[in-house]
C-alpha cells in the first residue's frame, strides 16, 4: 500500500510549511490526485487518519480531488479522456502513441490551519 508512504511524505511537508508559517494546528488538507497515479482516495484517507495522530494535522479534514486522465494523440493531436486505464489507442486514428496531459498529479493544493 504505497498510500501510506505518500501520506507520510505529505504530513512531513505540511508540518514543515505550517511551522514556517507559524501555524500550530492544521484543520484541513486538500490533496489533488490524478487517476493515473494509482493512489486510492479511500486508502489515502485511512492512512491520513492513522498517520496524522500526534502531528500538527491530528483531527484535520483531508479532502481528495481526483483528476481524470487526459491524453493527446501524437499522430492526429486529438485530445481525449480514455474510458479506462490503461488506454488502448486513440479513438480518432488508432495510434498508440500519446502524450499524458493530465492524470499523474499528486500534490497538496492547499491546507488551512490556526
Amino acid at each position: 500500500m504505497h498510500e501510506v508512504s505518500l501520506i507520510a511524505g505529505l504530513l512531513e511537508m505540511v508540518a514543515v510549511s505550517a511551522k514556517e508559517q507559524g501555524i500550530a494546528r492544521v484543520t484541513k488538507v486538500h490533496l489533488v490526485v490524478g487517476a493515473g497515479h494509482g493512489a486510492l482516495p479511500e486508502a489515502l484517507s485511512l492512512a491520513f487518519a492513522a498517520l496524522s495522530q500526534g502531528t500538527e494535522c491530528a483531527g484535520a479534514e483531508l479532502t481528495v480531488e481526483k483528476l481524470p486522465i487526459f491524453l493527446r494523440c501524437c499522430a492526429c493531436h486529438h485530445e481525449y479522456s480514455p474510458p479506462g486505464w490503461p488506454y488502448v489507442s486513440c479513438p480518432r486514428c488508432g495510434s498508440l502513441t500519446v502524450q499524458l496531459l493530465q492524470g499523474d498529479e499528486l500534490y497538496v493544493e492547499y491546507y488551512e490551519g490556526e
